[in-house]
């Protein structure tokens, strides 16, 4: 059987680090970065990314729409 693994591309100009999505993520893939972006936010990334499953929970609930996340199967 295939096992889905996800990923996480944030838009760091857009995100303005609210954390929302941090509580969510029922793997804490996500942490915040130490890097600021233009407008003075620490921005969202993946801290482990292979353990994000793909839930979208995190893209749900981003008020900003700064999280798109793809599925993609991988061989067991």
């Amino acid at each position: 059987m295939a096992k889905v693994q996800g990923a996480i591309v944030v838009d760091t100009e857009t995100c303005k680090g609210c954390e929302v999505c941090m509580p969510v993520c029922l793997e804490n893939v996500i942490k915040m970065s130490k890097e600021v972006n233009r407008k003075g936010y620490h921005y969202a990334y993946m801290d482990k990314p292979e353990a994000c499953t793909g839930c979208t929970n995190c893209a749900i609930v981003c008020p900003d729409r700064a999280l798109s996340v793809y599925r993609v199967k991988v061989s067991a």
